[in-house]
């Protein structure tokens, strides 16, 4: 842990960067990203990022905590994984606490803790994320997209697999090491999904919306060749598409499609009204791909980084 006091009138201001937090911290960050969702109707961090705040140090993680007067008023993690691509970020700001310069000072603490090679993602894509983003000098760089599509009178074809595959459930322990190879496979060029552990892929098994029924292996031959992991928000009453992946020597032949039907019919059988799903503006194939199965956009992230 490292502590740094940041000059400022009126209330001082501290910023102490762990790389791990203790549980009294962890729960004073969550209490905080909790309000900022109330506030702005999305989490402030990723699902990867708030698993991160327990269970101790994780390889290029740190954990930024912003205090006034005593008071935690912000939160940024850093995680410096990837071997090619800058750091990447996340950042709040306590909505009664907002306007006083902290997002500032937290972007430019995440700026020097990282050379100025930084990427920070702004979810939601507010307005006042792109000015802080303009403020500290970075360009947009990736848009993500949150689609959206109604489950109820749902009228979807009939899967059809690709000779000699069949679907069945994930059995956890049994399939974990073989479905990691898949998915960094499938994701090779997907930094986040991708680089998946086995620790990623326990800290999803522990959390309460972990269903194996709804995690949907594509075998050939004993060997797995595509998934379709569902995901349900019980308090949103939202189903999602959570990963989608094909082996590379499996695409091609409309295992995707019929991997995602599965899981479109699965989320509406539980009575869900919504199915949602994450993916990237620039794959054009695939946002073609699911606005034929009739998802239109619901809100944008954007990631904006330093030029490089």
């Amino acid at each position: 842990m490292t502590s740094d006091d940041i000059a400022r009138p009126g209330r001082p201001r501290s910023l102490q960067t762990y790389t791990a937090l203790a549980p009294e911290h962890s729960e004073a960050v969550l209490a905080l990203l909790a309000e900022a969702a109330r506030t702005d109707g999305q989490q402030a961090v990723s699902e990867q990022g708030r698993l991160q705040l327990r269970g101790g140090e994780r390889a290029g993680v740190s954990h930024l905590l912003l205090s006034a007067d005593g008071e935690l008023v912000g939160y940024a993690q850093l995680e410096d994984t990837d071997p090619v691509e800058p750091p990447a970020a996340e950042l709040v700001v306590h909505p009664s606490h907002r306007g006083n310069g902290h997002g500032r000072a937290l972007g430019a603490a995440l700026l020097a803790a990282s050379g100025k090679r930084l990427r920070v993602w702004a979810h939601g894509g507010h307005s006042a994320a792109r000015h802080l983003a303009q403020v500290l000098g970075l360009t947009l760089f990736r848009e993500l997209r949150q689609m959206r599509r109604p489950l109820a009178g749902m009228d979807l074809p009939d899967p059809v697999l690709p000779e000699g595959v069949r679907v069945r459930a994930f059995v956890p322990g049994q399939d974990d090491a073989a479905w990691l190879a898949v998915n960094a496979a499938a994701f090779a060029h997907h930094p986040e999904q991708g680089s998946l552990t086995q620790r990623d892929l326990d800290d999803r098994k522990a959390e309460p919306w972990f269903d194996p029924e709804g995690f949907f292996l594509a075998e050939r031959d004993g060997r797995i060749v595509g998934f379709h992991w569902t995901k349900v928000h019980a308090a949103e009453g939202l189903g999602e598409v959570y990963v989608l992946g094909v082996s590379p020597d499996a695409q091609g032949g409309g295992l995707g499609k019929s991997l995602t039907t599965i899981g479109l019919r699965h989320l509406a059988d539980k009575g869900l009204p919504t199915a949602m799903l994450y993916v990237d503006a620039d794959n054009k194939a695939a946002v073609s791909v699911y606005e034929r199965l009739g998802f239109v956009t619901h809100e944008v992230d954007l990631m904006y980084r330093t030029e490089t």
